[in-house]
């Protein structure tokens, strides 16, 4: 796994140089509670600011709650791209945000999985609950087995997602996990970190 923390002092693309990164769609999975600091909160609505100001499409789960809700308010605050993407049984359970751009409802959970890994270029993780991590555990499975080739950033706030990580590390360390396994994921601290890891990332995709 990589630290994005500014070891890597490539020059971040433009978008008038890249408008295939400037056209990008960016999956963020979180949670549907806020968290119990302010920095969860803080860091969702940042990330979602910074991606509709980037240009890219918000794709997340849907939600009017927690910290999608948001992620998604700061999106659209700054006139962004914002698709939702919910299964109907928590469509009224979850509040569904209907102000989006675009609502997709779908039957079961596994649809609204494949439907946001499908129309994303690339997965940003912020702190959440267990289908948070289900769905970082789904888009790892499926770059580990080479479904696809997208950039997964891990937003590691306050320590939170530290203890996943070294679950992750112990998985490679005792031949759970193939050597290649360190190059699925990038580890970050901070939002900025993320959105400079986004666009180089992004780039290298094209490539």
């Amino acid at each position: 796994m990589t630290d994005g923390s500014g070891t890597d002092h490539r020059a971040e693309p433009t978008q008038a140089n890249n408008p295939s990164v400037a056209a990008a769609s960016i999956c963020i999975f979180c949670g549907s509670r806020s968290g119990s600091a302010s920095i969860f909160s803080d860091a969702a609505q940042d990330l979602g600011r910074q991606c509709a100001e980037d240009g890219w499409t918000v794709v997340y789960g849907g939600g009017n709650i927690g910290l999608m809700q948001a992620v998604a308010d700061a999106a659209l605050g700054v006139d962004g791209k914002v698709i939702g993407v919910i299964p109907k049984e928590l469509l009224a359970r979850e509040a569904g945000k209907r102000e989006v751009t675009e609502l997709i409802v779908t039957e079961t959970m596994f649809e609204r999985k494949s439907r946001m890994i499908a129309m994303s270029d690339a997965f940003v993780v912020l702190p959440g609950g267990y289908g948070t991590l289900d769905e970082l555990l789904e888009v790892i499975t499926l770059k580990q087995l080479g479904y696809h080739a997208k950039p997964i950033i891990i937003i590691n706030l306050d320590g939170f997602w530290s203890p996943c990580i070294e679950l992750f590390s112990m998985m490679f360390d005792t031949g759970f996990a193939r050597p290649s396994f360190d190059q699925l994921l990038i580890v970050v601290d901070t939002v900025e970190s993320a959105m400079s890891e986004l666009r180089l990332g992004l780039v290298e995709a094209e490539g």
